[in-house]
């Protein structure tokens, strides 16, 4: 299995977010990837795809995406710097169409589950944990 580590970051009600190609019908995803470290490759990761700097936070949770063969990883994050949208060109194997905060109330209409949204808007009940199949988080 390959591990994928995604960056969580509300501010103010509103959630980042990417428009690319997803492994699934959503467009709209969590900004992250692989490679070196897991703390190294979340904080390069969001730096190319949305512009921002990073602090890693507390481990959300942990979910499987079985068909594709990954393990996801998502933490809690915060923004230190950056500039939202400068994306590093080329950077990403899909390409990035758009970087935006969106309010939490909007996911369900890019095709978040209401089980992500409720579980973004209570914090994350249960952060650290195993969570199974990554539709049991609403993705």
């Amino acid at each position: 299995m390959n591990v994928r580590v995604t960056a969580l970051l509300i501010e103010d009600d509103q959630i980042l977010l990417l428009d690319q190609d997803t492994e699934g019908d959503r467009s709209w995803s969590l900004p992250g990837g692989k490679g070196e470290t897991v703390e190294e490759a979340l904080r390069r990761e969001v730096a190319e795809e949305t512009g921002l700097d990073i602090q890693v936070g507390r481990l959300l949770y942990v979910c499987d995406v079985v068909q594709a063969h990954v393990v996801h990883l998502t933490f809690e994050c915060q923004r230190t710097g950056g500039t939202l949208g400068a994306v590093v060109a080329g950077a990403d194997t899909r390409p990035i169409r758009a970087v935006e905060f969106v309010k939490l109330a909007e996911l369900p209409s890019l095709g978040f589950s209401g089980r992500f949204l409720e579980l973004a808007r209570a914090s994350w009940p249960g952060a650290g944990s195993y969570m199974g199949l990554k539709a049991n988080i609403g993705l």
